[in-house]
């Protein structure tokens, strides 16, 4: 069958609406109906019985088209960081860009593939079953090769509180299902697919109740905000040095930079801060390696007697025998190290998950016109352990980066015991984009699943303090410099999510995978 434009142009439609989902120009409404149009081209159907029915290769194409849209309206920004600051000639950065965004477009475009194949089985009931399949492709896009689970659909309800409250039961997962299942009842109708007679509105009936049901709950629970006055409080200073990206190396700026961050801790700690908090690789140098500079931080710590967590790189070291025995560099980490009061050493976290494109190259034989993004930034090693770090008689993990959008890693973290999320991040990379936005939003969606206060050292913005309930106590603006004193609190409670995990996005899986199953069979 020849494919109908009305059908691209749907597709183009919902790509468009979820990128309008998200920081910085967009809301979070339209989220909503984001995949309304989508669906309404998937659920197509030939009236005509001389005419055969799209088939899966068509929704393979729509559901790309959505994502190619979805994708290059969020993730914009990766070209410009490549072409900037990974050395990179522009038309490489374009087409590393473009590789991403067609990879990750593969998800919706599997999601497509899945919805049409249920609805030429089973009609009408497979876009009731669309909020689950939508939720097992965000899965794989979260693991399958080390994932890039940016901007899932759930992280666009972030800022909206009640709404954002389901994530303490079931994650960021449970917000998308919620949001799409709207999205799928406004297809059923707007098809005219909702059945005949008394239970005509019975699925748009259900889920208005769980939208209503779920914001009644959650507004509750933010206003009681039990967790905000458990727990041994703690003064949290943030510093944002807000250093240039291309100065942070530079030999001739080091000693500035580093006399800039002991100045505002200083500032910090006059301001009442028991804990303080510098962004990622924010020392000018190796704090293992240079014993001169890494000795005035701890003296400074000794002084105040407050201790502090900062991002330094770490090398690890092996003997090479074929150069004389000579220590030559075997491993290199983004690492965060935890000072205590008395100037040692209480821990160190190498981060897990790195960047790809950012701290390594994936398929560097493939992507070989990205070797200097390397070059500029090095290949870093993935540390192996979720540490948590002691603080004064508790246990405070950090999330370095962009690992903070991943789930199951922060709640490994909480069940080591931490009973404070801490993220450090130089978002400087991303430029005056949507990007430290979007970063900032995802972050706080782990305070509300772990039931923690989270609080975050952004080297340019934005750093802040969120309660757990997802709620920004104070942050800064990007690119200016900034000392933020603010409270948290430790604490030891427990989140549904916190103690369970990620059931609902397994589930769906495990779900979509038997609804393919009886398809096929009904197809047969």
């Amino acid at each position: 069958m020849r494919a109908r434009p009305l059908d691209y142009l749907r597709a183009a439609a919902s790509g468009l609406l979820l990128a309008l989902s998200f920081p910085r120009f967009g809301h979070p409404a339209f989220a909503w109906i984001a995949l309304a149009p989508l669906l309404a081209a998937l659920a197509h159907e030939s009236r005509s019985r001389f005419v055969r029915p799209p088939g899966l290769a068509h929704a393979l194409r729509l559901g790309l088209l959505t994502g190619v849209v979805y994708f290059a309206g969020t993730l914009y920004w990766i070209r410009g960081v490549m072409a900037v600051y990974g050395g990179i000639a522009p038309w490489a950065a374009v087409l590393v860009n473009a590789a991403l965004i067609l990879y990750l477009s593969l998800f919706p475009g599997i999601f497509a593939v899945i919805v049409r194949r249920l609805f030429l089985s089973i009609g009408r009931g497979a876009l009731l079953a669309a909020p689950i399949v939508w939720v097992a492709t965000e899965l794989g896009r979260t693991y399958l090769f080390t994932g890039f689970p940016w901007v899932l659909l759930g992280y666009s309800q972030a800022s909206v509180l009640p709404i954002a409250q389901l994530a303490s039961v079931f994650g960021v997962w449970g917000v998308s299902m919620l949001v799409a299942s709207v999205s799928a009842v406004l297809a059923l109708i707007a098809l005219g697919e909702t059945p005949a007679g008394p239970y005509r509105w019975l699925p748009a009936t259900v889920v208005i109740g769980l939208v209503l049901g779920v914001a009644v709950w959650g507004s509750r629970r933010v206003a009681a905000s039990e967790w905000t006055r458990e727990g041994e409080p703690v003064r949290v200073g943030l510093i944002q040095g807000n250093v240039d990206q291309g100065q942070k190396w530079s030999p001739e700026s080091a000693a500035a930079i580093f006399e800039t961050y002991i100045r505002m801790t200083r500032q910090a700690i006059g301001s009442g801060a028991q804990f303080v908090l510098w962004p990622e690789s924010s020392t000018p140098f190796r704090f293992d390696e240079d014993q001169a500079e890494a000795e005035r931080l701890r003296a400074l710590a000794r002084e105040t007697r407050v201790p502090m967590l900062f991002g330094s790189d770490q090398v690890e070291w092996r003997v090479d025998v074929t150069r004389g025995n000579r220590r030559v560099p075997d491993k290199m980490f983004n690492a965060a190290f935890l000072v205590r009061p008395d100037g040692t050493t209480a821990g160190v976290y190498r981060k897990m998950h790195l960047v790809p494109f950012g701290e390594y190259v994936p398929l560097q034989k493939v992507f070989f016109f990205a070797a200097p993004l390397t070059e500029q930034v090095g290949t870093f090693s993935p540390g192996l352990d979720a540490v948590v770090l002691p603080v004064r008689g508790h246990l405070t993990s950090v999330a370095i980066c962009y690992e903070v959008v991943y789930p199951a890693l922060v709640r490994e973290f909480v069940a080591g015991g931490s009973e404070l999320l801490t993220t450090i991040t130089n978002d400087a990379w991303f430029g005056p984009t949507s990007a430290p936005y979007q970063h900032f939003e995802q972050a706080s969606m782990r305070a509300i699943e772990e039931g923690r206060y989270l609080v975050r050292a952004a080297n340019t913005g934005i750093s802040g303090i969120v309660d757990p309930y997802g709620r920004v106590v104070t942050h800064s603006a990007i690119y200016e410099p900034a000392v933020l004193v603010g409270e948290a609190r430790y604490l030891r409670t427990s989140t549904f999510y916190a103690r369970h995990g990620d059931v609902l996005p397994y589930a769906s899986a495990l779900m979509t995978l038997a609804l393919l199953i009886v398809s096929r069979r009904r197809v047969q």
